[in-house]
């Protein structure tokens, strides 16, 4: 990989190339006008992913509708480049990783409203909705912290979900192997000009191995009122599970241990479009509490119980004019956490950005600088500048390049935790990286590609390490780690029914470590070296849809493996209904520490649409 392309030196020629045209052309800009044409479009629901030069990837409904997968971190396991981390089955517990980073790296959004934990990012996808729910997801990979803030050092995650424009009730129930099966309804009322939605669910499974059963239960609401150019928008959500963590923390030999996780959130905002002013702002609050049990059977043995409590408000104004589209914005949040095992803590952060997007050549070649300034209450302040670039070359060709300073500041967990086997350290400091990519995007009629290449100089990653098996796990702030990659994504259409289309995903990760004397390491390089995934759809009938994925995961601690998910599904005004089978192969095999993942599992679902709501 280190001869593919120089990346450091690309940087510098990046920033040096970018920071000229933007001097150079500012008078071509103004004389073409075109800018007149652009739509800034809001982060409430959308980040705006077509005008981001960035790596993208989006999912759709009718994807997320025919995939082999019952809950979000099923459905983002099948998308290279992503590495979903289970203990358990039905996503019960997951740490999600983009490109080789840590869980504590990934930045989780719901309709734009942040979802990190900040006690652990083992809670990020404990997320107050299911899948039914979700309209489409927007995944940005590489840096993205100067625009979307705390922990999108790797990459962001955004879930979104909206009212329908019609009025319809669906119910929903599912039910397959080791007794699992979903009751769930909801409700879309749409009016004039305000509309709503509303999702209540409840799942549980007697477990597939002793001590991993579960309850979940959750319920999701949001409205939105139009104004002229502009709305509010209200939401709220509740999600609680309980489960058997046979394994899943301190030692595959902690056979009774058992977890309650409870999230809920609460945001309201407001956007409005003043001609070319365009002004974005939300306040909320998300509250979570984790209880932990090292033996289910002795719960007094030892316990831990975590209450986190996070208040944030954030505006952003855009304005465009002939020089392109300037934003500036401000985020503030405060986090609080009352722990028996962290004490209790607090801490505030501030963070101003301003990035502003020329438009050049007709449009053909974007610039978008921005920088970033971050003030921690416990961890000092820093700066953080990037810059994106994208030239289309014509209406179905386009490259992309990008740099940027990226952050993570350590958890509660990571600064203050302490048990028998692991100590925290409050020392640590915050972690950096410069990350860099290029990229080319073909849409070529029924043939879509991309491929890029990538590179993260991380320093001051932060890992739980000891020096021998009977001392205990401190987390250290370690030397560097320069981790080098490519992907490559393929889509083929081809319009016909037994063969619909076929999905390639690739992603490879060489990660070197340098200047660690850490003789055992927790998390540090143990990501995917090799990820593909294959999916292949085919349309039966009128209504009826099949959908293949074959995964093979390569991962640097563990055993090669591969996996093959199906859903048949069957579709149409009224009803929907699937069968579904996971692991097909049967494939034994481990995901992280060591908890062996669910054999083959089968499921059948139903869903009543328009139920009692008839439509005007």
């Amino acid at each position: 990989m280190k001869y593919i392309v120089n990346f450091y030196t690309l940087s510098k020629l990046i920033n040096v190339v970018a920071f000229s045209l933007v001097f150079t052309t500012l008078t071509y800009a103004q004389k073409t006008g075109e800018l007149s044409k652009v739509i800034v479009t809001g982060k409430k629901t959308s980040l705006s992913l077509e005008n981001i030069s960035q790596n993208i990837q989006t999912i759709e409904k009718k994807e997320i509708q025919n995939s082999p997968a019952s809950t979000i971190e099923e459905l983002l396991s099948y998308y290279s480049g992503i590495d979903i981390r289970q203990r358990g089955a039905h996503g019960i517990q997951a740490d999600i990783s983009i490109r080789g980073s840590s869980f504590e790296q990934v930045l989780v959004l719901v309709n734009g409203i942040p979802m990190n934990d900040s006690q652990t990012a083992h809670n990020m996808l404990s997320l107050p909705l299911n899948l039914a729910s979700v309209q489409k997801i927007e995944i940005v990979k590489g840096p993205a912290a100067r625009r979307f803030g705390l922990n999108a050092y790797a990459g962001v995650v955004n879930i979104i979900t909206q009212p329908s424009t019609e009025n319809k009730l669906g119910i929903s129930i599912y039910g397959g192997d080791y007794g699992t099966y979903s009751l769930s309804a909801n409700a879309n009322l749409n009016g004039e000009k305000f509309s709503q939605f509303i999702q209540i669910g409840n799942a549980q499974s007697d477990g597939y191995r002793y001590n991993t059963d579960f309850t979940k239960k959750n319920i999701w609401y949001q409205n939105r009122y139009t104004l002229d150019k502009g709305e509010l928008w209200f939401q709220s959500g509740f999600f609680e599970k309980k489960f058997g963590a046979n394994g899943f923390y301190s030692s595959p030999q902690a056979k009774e241990q058992y977890e309650e996780i409870q999230t809920s959130l609460v945001s309201l905002g407001w956007n409005q479009q003043f001609s070319n002013f365009k002004l974005q702002s939300h306040v909320f609050w998300r509250r979570s509490q984790d209880e932990y049990i090292f033996n289910r059977k002795n719960p007094s043995a030892y316990r831990n119980l975590h209450l986190g409590n996070t208040i944030g408000a954030k505006a952003e104004a855009s304005y465009l004019y002939l020089l392109g589209i300037s934003k500036v914005g401000a985020d503030v949040r405060r986090e609080f956490i009352n722990s028996t095992n962290l004490g209790d803590k607090n801490r505030t952060i501030s963070l101003l950005f301003l990035e502003h997007r020329f438009l050049l050549f007709n449009n053909a070649l974007d610039i978008s600088p921005g920088i970033s300034f971050v003030d921690y209450s416990d961890q000092g302040n820093f700066w953080y500048p990037g810059i994106d670039m994208g030239y289309k070359i014509n209406s179905k060709n386009k490259i992309f390049l990008n740099v940027g300073k990226t952050y993570r500041i350590p958890s509660y967990t990571d600064l203050f935790y302490t048990d028998p086997l692991n100590n925290g350290n409050p020392d640590l400091k915050p972690e950096m990286a410069w990350s860099y990519e290029i990229g080319y995007q073909a849409n070529l009629n029924k043939l879509s590609s991309e491929i890029s290449l990538f590179r993260r100089e991380a320093n001051n990653l932060i890992n739980w390490v000891r020096e021998n098996e009977d001392s205990k796990w401190t987390p250290e702030n370690i030397a560097r780690v320069n981790t080098n990659g490519v992907e490559v994504k393929i889509n083929y259409d081809f319009g016909y029914k037994l063969f619909s289309s076929i999905n390639i995903g690739y992603t490879y990760l060489d990660n070197k470590l340098e200047n660690s004397t850490a003789n055992f390491s927790k998390y540090l390089l143990d990501n995917l070296k090799h990820q593909l995934v294959v999916k292949f759809e085919q349309r039966l009938f009128k209504n009826w849809t099949n959908q293949w994925i074959y995964r093979y995961n390569d991962r640097l601690t563990l055993d090669s493996y591969q996996l093959l998910d199906a859903r048949l599904s069957f579709k149409n005004r009224r009803l929907e209904s699937y069968l579904q089978v996971n692991n097909i192969l049967n494939t034994q095999y481990t995901e992280t520490n060591l908890v062996p993942m669910p054999g083959r599992w089968l499921e059948v679902g139903l869903t009543f649409n328009n139920f009692f709501i008839n439509n005007k």
